[in-house]
C-alpha cells in the first residue's frame, strides 16, 4: 500500500514538473499567454487516460506554472481550475480515449475568455477569446495530446502505467 502512495506520488510530481518546463518552453516563445495561447504542456492533460496521478500532477503544474510565468491572481485561480476541471473531465472519460482531449479544451473554452477579458482586460469580446483560447487548446489538446495519447498507446511496456 505503502508503494503505491510513492508510486502516485512520484507520478503526479513529473507530470507537474513536466508541466512547468513545458509552459516555460513556451512562455519562453511568447506563446504560453495572451489571446492565443499555444502551451505546449496542455498536450499532457490527456494523461488522465493512464493514471489518476495526472490530475493532481496537471492542477499542481498550471498552478506552478501560472505562478512563475507572471500570471496574475484570478488567472492563477482561473487557469488552475480549468486545468482540474478538464483532468477529472478526461479522467471520467478513460473509457473512451478519443473524447479524452475534449473535457480540457471545454473547460479552458468556458473560464480562460472571462479571465482574458476582464481580468487581464484585453480587447476584444468573449466570442473572440473563446475562439482563440479553443483554436490553441486544439492544437495542443485536441492534435498533440491525441499524438501523445497513440505514441502511449502504441508503445505501452515503456511507461508503466501507460495501458487501456
Amino acid at each position: 500500500m505503502k508503494n503505491n502512495k510513492v508510486q502516485f506520488m512520484s507520478q503526479g510530481a513529473i507530470i507537474a514538473a513536466l508541466y512547468v518546463a513545458l509552459t516555460h518552453a513556451s512562455n519562453m516563445a511568447g506563446l504560453a499567454s495572451g489571446a492565443v495561447q499555444i502551451r505546449l504542456s496542455e498536450a499532457l492533460t490527456i494523461l488522465p487516460l493512464f493514471t489518476p496521478a495526472a490530475i493532481p500532477g496537471l492542477f499542481i503544474g498550471c498552478l506552478l506554472s501560472n505562478l512563475t510565468t507572471g500570471c496574475i491572481p484570478w488567472d492563477i485561480v482561473g487557469g488552475s481550475m480549468a486545468t482540474l476541471i478538464g483532468a477529472l473531465g478526461t479522467y471520467a472519460l478513460r473509457k473512451y480515449p478519443y473524447a479524452g482531449c475534449v473535457p480540457p479544451i471545454l473547460a479552458n473554452v468556458a473560464i480562460v475568455p472571462f479571465v482574458l477579458a476582464y481580468a487581464y482586460g484585453f480587447e476584444g469580446t468573449i466570442p473572440y477569446f473563446m475562439l482563440t483560447v479553443g483554436i490553441g487548446e486544439i492544437i495542443c489538446c485536441g492534435v498533440l495530446g491525441t499524438l501523445l495519447m497513440l505514441s502511449l498507446k502504441k508503445h505501452p511496456n515503456r511507461i508503466r502505467w501507460a495501458r487501456f
